[in-house]
């Protein structure tokens, strides 16, 4: 099953990650991006755990992973 992503949702993620490479993530922006994963899983039925996955694989790997 594929993991459905919205936009709003990518872009609270990137924000995130932008901030935890600078070293300024906040509790404020990782709990926006919490309750935005949490409120995405329960509106679409997805598993939270899958969400947040996708989610962060989408934006830190966009070209898939690196070679090991």
């Amino acid at each position: 099953m594929a993991i459905e992503l919205a936009d709003e949702l990518i872009e609270l993620e990137r924000a995130a990650w932008t901030e935890q490479q600078e070293g300024q993530l906040t509790v404020e922006t990782s709990m926006r991006v919490h309750a935005a994963i949490t409120a995405h899983a329960e509106a679409t039925g997805q598993p939270r755990a899958q969400v947040e996955q996708a989610l962060k694989k989408s934006v830190r790997y966009p070209d898939g992973p690196p070679p090991r």
